[in-house]
């Protein structure tokens, strides 16, 4: 069954600056001129922007691990409704390529499987290895994932009762060279300062979280170009998660807090250095999907602009992942709004269409 034909109007920003009065949606995909006359035309109204992106997110993950089919169908859908159309996956234990025959369900840019130090990592999430198997697993996961793989960078260590890092800093050198030489870039977790000194030394393409961040790895990360999707909405779980330690891991229950407490100060002085910035969610394990929204709001707390929050959930984030936004020609994945996003961020909690491969789906 074709896609209806959609004529979309009003403001359509097409780029951070960039608005045209209108589109029209004709088999699936963008066009900037009218179909033909006696095409059955849908119309929407109001302001547009491509498909919300969220760069950290698990699809068909739980706090267990993998979940079923069916709970990752809702994850998606959750995720979808909320006016996420692209989601890159930063790790899972699952195979979820299913998605990708869904025409309803979100597209999906994949990392493969989180690649850990043994034992030093949340249980069923990861390959567990350790440093004489690290290269041969980055390896496989090039080849599992759609251009990404992930490392654990650190976690906390009990023999030394902190946040340490998991792997020397010979050891992540090569794995990152190993990933580039496979043609895919690398991502890691890190949430001390220690491990994200180490991935830049590395040449690391982005950093998850990123809370360690410091003057001398901010500007590090500025110069190379290192993105940071730093995923505010996990690290306010930062207390919640360091509790149960207080007493047995005194060290690692004052650093967590720590980190939750610069955690704006953080985001704010890597980006007044110019570090890419990402919205991510880290939706799937302990969190609920749906997400965007709120890490858009937070993300204006440490100090982003409303314009630059919507470009690292839009446009910006789609060319750094390599995917188109509006532009002719191109899948129909956008999100209508009653109000300019760029004045009020808010907004994108409140889609008024959400229109996916060229059919309106929420």
């Amino acid at each position: 069954m074709s896609a209806p034909v959609l004529h979309v109007r009003g403001r359509v920003l097409v780029g951070p600056e960039e608005v045209v009065d209108e589109l029209w949606v004709v088999g699936g995909r963008i066009c900037f001129s009218p179909p033909g006359a006696g095409a059955d035309v849908q119309t929407l109204e109001g302001w547009v922007l491509p498909g919300l992106v969220d760069a950290h997110c698990h699809v068909g993950l739980g706090p267990h691990g993998e979940v079923p089919r069916a709970e990752a169908e809702q994850q998606a859908l959750t995720d979808r409704d909320r006016g996420t159309l692209l989601i890159r996956d930063a790790g899972q234990p699952g195979d979820t390529r299913w998605v990708d025959e869904r025409d309803d369900l979100p597209k999906i840019i994949r990392a493969g499987r989180h690649i850990a130090r043994t034992r030093r990592y949340i249980r069923n999430f990861a390959h567990e290895v350790e440093e004489d198997e690290l290269v041969r697993h980055v390896r496989l996961e090039a080849h599992h994932g759609d251009g990404w793989v992930k490392l654990v960078g650190d976690w906390i260590d009990r023999d030394v009762g902190d946040l340490a890092p998991s792997w020397s800093r010979d050891a992540v050198a090569a794995a990152v060279a190993a990933a580039h030489e496979e043609g895919v870039r690398v991502t890691a977790h890190c949430f001390g300062e220690e491990s994200l000194r180490d991935l830049a030394a590395a040449g690391i393409d982005c950093i998850e979280h990123a809370t360690g961040l410091r003057e001398d790895s901010i500007d590090t990360f500025a110069a190379r170009g290192i993105a940071i999707v730093p995923t505010l909405v996990n690290i306010a779980q930062f207390p919640d998660l360091a509790a149960p330690a207080a007493e047995k891991f005194p060290a690692y229950h004052r650093h967590m807090l720590d980190l939750h407490e610069r955690r704006y100060a953080t985001v704010g002085a890597a980006h007044e250095a110019g570090v890419p910035i990402y919205v991510g969610t880290d939706a799937g394990g302990s969190l609920p999907h749906g997400l965007v929204a709120q890490e858009m709001v937070e993300l204006t707390k440490a100090g982003l602009s409303n314009l630059e929050v919507v470009d690292a959930a839009t446009w910006g984030a789609r060319a750094w992942l390599g995917r188109p936004g509006l532009a002719e020609g191109e899948d129909a994945d956008l999100v209508v709004y009653a109000a300019d996003p760029r004045d009020d961020v808010t907004v994108v909690g409140q889609p008024q269409a959400v229109v996916l491969r060229g059919r309106v789906v929420g």
